[in-house]
């Protein structure tokens, strides 16, 4: 299973807990809903950063496979290049 939705299922089953925990809470019901609201967004807050640290580790990933890429087939063109060049000299 991936990390990513590990993450996600324990984020929803704590959402879920804490939500029926302040629903069944002894109080008034404007301050259960400020409750609901003000954790709502403590949640909504997490996330975002979860998805903004996975996007820089994907963007971080492209990066150094785009660097990798270009390195290969740098080398491969001075192989070729060499290839060429004793091809050359050994037809003349």
């Amino acid at each position: 299973m991936k990390s990513g939705n590990i993450f996600l299922g324990v984020l929803a089953g704590f959402a879920t807990g804490a939500a029926v925990g302040i629903l069944f809470a002894p109080k008034k019901g404007s301050k259960t809903r400020q409750l609901i609201v003000d954790k709502s967004e403590d949640y909504a807050e997490a996330v975002k950063d979860k998805i903004e640290t996975l996007l820089e580790d994907i963007n971080d990933q492209c990066v150094t496979f785009f660097h990798d890429a270009e390195k290969m087939v740098l080398k491969a063109k001075h192989s070729l290049n060499g290839a060429a060049t004793e091809t050359k000299e050994a037809l003349v």
